[in-house]
């Protein structure tokens, strides 16, 4: 299936989930005239939402579809009766992405997805139909042409760069590859030849840049690539978190996430640099315990910080 055809099921099927569920059975002729399916391909349809769900994928983490007695009948899990709690920049997403599936043939422009819209628009105070402007990080447009000409040209840049994880900077020659955005951000993927090795620098953490004269042979197609992909050399780190840390989970790639007593997580990942998971764990505070791997991190960090600023109180 390509990558378009995908798109417009998944499209689809999140616009018919709400309907369905509101009218509480729909026939299934009604369903597929609506949504512009045959029988066959309601029911393809129909059997992806058996793979939607949250950990630990129990019955009530998991959303019911089935077709009985030539209705369609859709249970959500009861994850969705729990209220949301969402940042401006979240609820801002939301209205986005729900205005776009009402434009979905077959959605329902009065249903609840609608009503849903209309009260986050009230809270987020967005006029109905009004024009939202998406604007990606700090990125100043002249560094933006310096690099993509450079990248077209095939030519050096020197860099002056803030590595955020190793709380450094640095100056560094790279072969910039392509310049794209990613989660709000303007990255350049480049090879570094401090580095000796592909990487991707964000481009408000570039201090200066200067094309130089020399050129690079440009490799194979590349595509824009995930923002962090650890190394299987990096470090393990286990920690054990607190309700109010689960985030943690879902933010960053995890090698193994288990359920523990109390609603608590243990959570095994790969830290790159020291000085983010300081950054994270300093962050976490209580919420997270390091029970394998830099266990003693966050309690250095934390003498150093009270070094800093004079504190003599002792850290455990």
């Amino acid at each position: 299936m390509s990558r378009s055809r995908a798109d417009q099921r998944l499209a689809r099927l999140l616009a018919m989930v709400p309907w369905v569920v509101t009218n509480e059975g729909p026939p299934v002729e009604e369903v597929c005239r609506r949504f512009g399916l045959n029988e066959r391909e309601l029911a393809d349809d129909l059997q992806l939402l058996y793979l939607c769900g949250l950990w630990p994928y129990s019955p009530d983490m998991l959303i019911e579809a089935d077709i009985a007695d030539g209705r369609v009948w859709i249970r959500y899990a009861e994850y969705f009766s729990r209220p949301l709690r969402l940042t401006a920049a979240e609820a801002l997403g939301l209205l986005a992405a729900g205005a776009a599936l009402l434009a979905v043939p077959g959605a329902d422009p009065h249903g609840p997805l609608a009503r849903g819209l209309e009260k986050i628009a009230g809270v987020l105070g967005v006029a109905p139909g009004e024009a939202v402007e998406v604007e990606l990080g700090p990125a100043e447009p002249a560094l933006l042409d310096q690099l993509r000409q450079a990248v077209a040209d095939c030519r050096q840049v020197e860099i002056d760069y803030y590595a955020h994880g190793r709380d450094a900077r640095a100056t560094r020659v790279i072969d910039p590859w392509i310049v794209y955005s990613n989660a709000g951000q303007w990255y350049v993927l480049a090879w570094c030849g401090s580095s000796e090795g592909e990487r991707s620098f964000r481009l408000d953490r570039i201090r200066s840049a200067v094309v130089l004269e020399t050129t690079f042979a440009p490799p194979k197609r590349r595509a824009a690539p995930a923002l962090y992909s650890p190394r299987p050399e990096d470090p393990l780190i286990e920690l054990e978190l607190a309700p109010s840390a689960r985030w943690v989970s879902e933010q960053y790639p995890m090698e193994r996430v288990e359920e523990a007593d109390g609603g608590r997580l243990r959570v095994a990942f790969r830290a790159s640099e020291r000085a983010w998971l300081e950054r994270l764990l300093l962050s976490l505070g209580p919420d997270a315990e390091v029970t394998a791997g830099e266990v003693g991190v966050a309690a250095d960090a934390a003498r150093r910080l009270l070094r800093r600023y004079g504190e003599g109180a002792p850290v455990s």
